[in-house]
């Protein structure tokens, strides 16, 4: 028996040093928590069963464990043995079946038996020099100090969490890896290597062994290079990511830098506005008043030319009178008449400096064009394709594909998703099967769409179902009634989640099928 434990429990143990964990999010390690299993080898004999030794795992799949193939490779000779998957929340563990083993690599796959187990989520990009990594593992030794017999060992269990540094450019010659610096020990085999937003960085699988007491240790994970690869062999569809690690307090100061910078954009947009409308206006001004100066100008000068006419019409009707012509008088006179009435008509129709607001008013509308005035609000009734802004968002295990969003004034989304009213816009807060709460919020005035998406533990997950079964409404609906019940679920719901989501995704929507435009743009918030 204790050949085979040490056999199975081969992982030796790595410096004592700990490096400090102040830049990890402690509620995101804890999602790499509880994606980490004990994995349990136990040898049977006839009724009788004995506990033979243990590793650590990976949830990979809901119903999939990622492990060393050391930790079980006795189960290829021994006939006798079977695998226990034990997870850290709950009340059981679960039976497991070997249905993948590549010794090449130390990887090996269980499937677990009759089981829904939260999935961890893989980092694809590049492991940094200095990396701050979290080993999350079952150490013997740990169990050991506390003096847990196999009874509790085989139940549901927190595992250890220890953290360190990546030192690149150093990797085990019979495969991929990743040397850090963080403490583990026979038993952490198989647990994951978790960076500060709890993706994982690789699995980790051995120790370098320290001769003497000065000596420094160090472990060595699997790198999710030949994770990949050995997963994508066994058919296996694993859930990763490639976007970098931001804490969310870095997000928020991000966030609150870029709408200071647009609301001081917006304001110059406007005092540039108002300082070219103003100067459109004064343009616009000189010119009404410069033709109406011309315009009385030459009203006058017309006044006076028929005023000097009609004098000069009536000094002839008074010589036709000496020359006793009375018809050439007559019409000399009423010629003289008509042009002194045209002359003081003329004088009197001259244009009125009152004139100049009127004048302008028929100038200004193709001015106005030009200028960037205050559009109508978002429109966002009908079918929306919303565009996920990375700048902004905290993106820890979703994908970035645009979404859709079909939205009616009631608050109904794509037919069947009812949002309450919230202090800004519309909220909903769904539950989701991979153990996971989402709070979505919708602005429909000007098109804002915000993710916040949490990942509580098991008890807490269990307490928002049996609110949610309680209280949850099915499909949309206008009902005061029923809208009020939706809204209690969802902050009973949230009063029971974190003040701070694990990741928070921002979309910026616009109206299907139209391009972008003045009035589809939202606005940035």
């Amino acid at each position: 028996m204790k050949t085979l434990m040490r056999l199975v429990l081969s992982l030796c143990a790595l410096a004592m040093t700990p490096a400090s964990q102040a830049g990890a999010e402690q509620q995101d390690v804890a999602v790499a928590v509880r994606s980490a299993v004990r994995v349990v080898i136990i040898a049977t004999n006839g009724d009788q069963a004995f506990f033979v030794g243990h590793g650590s795992g990976l949830v990979v799949a809901p119903d999939k464990v990622l492990t060393n193939a050391h930790v079980v490779e006795l189960l290829r000779t021994e006939r006798n043995l079977t695998i226990g998957i034990v997870p850290p929340e709950g009340t059981r563990g679960y039976g497991g079946k070997l249905i993948a083993f590549s010794p090449g690599n130390d990887l090996a796959l269980i499937e677990v038996k009759d089981a829904r187990l939260p999935v961890a989520t893989f980092f694809a990009g590049g492991v940094t020099d200095g990396q701050h990594v979290t080993a999350i593992g079952y150490p013997a030794t740990v169990d050991r100090a506390q003096g847990l017999d196999l009874n509790e060992i085989i139940r549901p269990l927190e595992p250890v969490k220890t953290g360190g540094s990546v030192s690149t450019g150093r990797s085990s010659q019979a495969f991929d890896t990743i040397l850090h610096t963080a403490p583990i020990a026979a038993g952490n085999s198989g647990g994951p290597l978790a960076d500060d937003c709890g993706r994982i960085l690789g699995l980790n699988s051995m120790g370098s062994v320290a001769e003497t007491q000065a000596d420094a240790e160090f472990g060595f994970a699997v790198s999710n290079r030949e994770i990949a690869s050995f997963l994508r062999q066994a058919g296996v569809q694993f859930r990763r990511t490639t976007v970098p690690c931001r804490s969310m307090a870095e997000m928020e100061a991000l966030n609150a830098k870029m709408q200071s910078d647009a609301l001081l954009k917006q304001q110059q947009q406007e005092q540039q506005a108002a300082m070219a409308r103003e100067k459109a206006l004064s343009a616009a001004r000189e010119r009404a008043s410069q033709d109406i100066v011309s315009a009385r100008e030459n009203m006058m000068a017309l006044s006076a030319v028929l005023l000097v006419l009609g004098g000069l019409s009536l000094g002839g009707a008074m010589m036709f009178n000496a020359e006793h012509k009375p018809r050439q008088r007559k019409w000399a006179m009423i010629g003289g008449g008509v042009l002194i009435a045209g002359a003081v008509a003329a004088f009197l129709l001259r244009p009125s400096f009152s004139g100049i607001e009127d004048r302008m008013a028929d100038t200004l509308p193709a001015d106005n064009a030009t200028f960037p005035v205050a559009g109508p609000s978002y429109d966002a009734n009908g079918d929306n394709i919303c565009r996920i802004d990375e700048a902004r968002s905290r993106i820890i295990f979703s994908d970035t594909q645009n979404t859709n969003l079909a939205w009616t004034p009631e608050g109904c989304a794509d037919g069947s998703h009812q949002f309450v009213q919230a202090s800004k816009g519309w909220s909903r807060l769904s539950l989701h099967d991979d153990q996971s709460v989402s709070v979505a919020n919708f602005d429909p005035s000007d098109g804002s769409y915000q993710i916040e998406r949490f990942l509580p533990d098991a008890a807490t997950m269990e307490q928002a179902r049996k609110i949610d079964a309680k209280l949850s409404v099915k499909g949309c609906t206008v009902d005061p009634a029923l809208l009020a019940r939706l809204q209690q679920a969802q902050s009973q719901i949230r009063a029971l989640l974190t003040a701070q989501p694990n990741e928070r995704l921002i979309y910026r929507c616009g109206r299907k099928g139209r391009e972008p435009g003045a009035a589809d743009q939202p606005s940035p918030n």
